[in-house]
């Protein structure tokens, strides 16, 4: 019950007053809650947003409240839409995101999404850190030991893409290889799962399609079940809108159809 109460405060379903995420945005706005100022404006969105989103899209079981909230704030920062994001990470962090977490989210999209993208974030999640009491303690440290890696895989993947554009681009080459795959994706601020994860979500948000077979499959491999990916789709549309979904949509079909069984 409290986990449901929390959620819906997160989310401004009581309409009483501000939640923390939309002081920290508006820093001494009125107190009118935020579906309040919605209505003034838009009464059909702020049906839409009770009716769907808090009334139907964040309870459905097929994808945890928690990974939900991973997926919107990956898909905010990817379209560098900040506005909404210091409400999204106080409900990210209500449903059992660490602060490190966020902070590996932001650091992994630089790559992802570009380096200002993620610069953008920064004011919001510092702002949502400061309510909080967060410091750094509770974040992941710059550099330290690393996950394993799979060397067979990765020397693979590291041949195949050599091949195809070293002699075209050998910078990217390099730097995917010594700064992607051999650096950001060994952080343990984020499980394999959940960086895969955020790396979908962002391909999804921005229509960067012809990157969603690789790191689906990567994404299925780390433990992300076919369930899940079907409910990232769903839950895009209100966050990235219908045409990247199902722009999205017959790729990932396909990578499902074609895994094993």
């Amino acid at each position: 019950m409290r986990m449901i109460a929390a959620t819906l405060f997160s989310l401004g379903l009581f309409v009483g007053g501000a939640t923390a995420a939309e002081q920290v945005a508006v820093k001494g706005a009125d107190p009118m809650s935020r579906f309040e100022h919605v209505r003034a404006v838009a009464p059909a969105l702020e049906m839409y947003e009770q009716k769907f989103l808090v009334g139907d899209l964040w309870k459905r079981a097929g994808l945890s409240p928690r990974d939900r909230g991973v997926v919107t704030i990956a898909a905010l920062i990817a379209r560098n839409q900040t506005v909404e994001l210091p409400r999204y990470l106080a409900l990210a962090l209500d449903n059992g995101v660490k602060p490190a977490e966020i902070s590996e989210i932001i650091t992994h999209l630089a790559f992802y999404t570009g380096w200002a993208n993620a610069m953008n974030a920064i004011p919001a999640a510092r702002d949502v850190f400061q309510s909080r009491n967060i410091g750094d303690d509770q974040l992941s440290p710059a550099s330290g030991p690393h996950l394993p890696l799979d060397e067979a895989v990765e020397k693979q993947r590291a041949t195949r893409v050599g091949e195809q554009f070293g002699q075209i681009t050998p910078s990217l080459v390099q730097y995917t290889t010594d700064a992607l795959f051999r650096d950001l994706w060994l952080r343990p601020g984020l499980t394999p799962r959940d960086r895969s994860l955020v790396t979908v979500s962002a391909l999804i948000s921005t229509g960067q399609v012809a990157q969603i077979t690789y790191h689906l499959n990567r994404a299925m491999d780390n433990g992300l079940t076919q369930q899940e990916a079907g409910e990232v789709l769903g839950h895009l549309a209100f966050y990235a809108g219908w045409p990247n979904a199902f722009s999205a949509a017959p790729v990932v079909k396909d990578v499902i159809e074609k895994r094993p069984r």
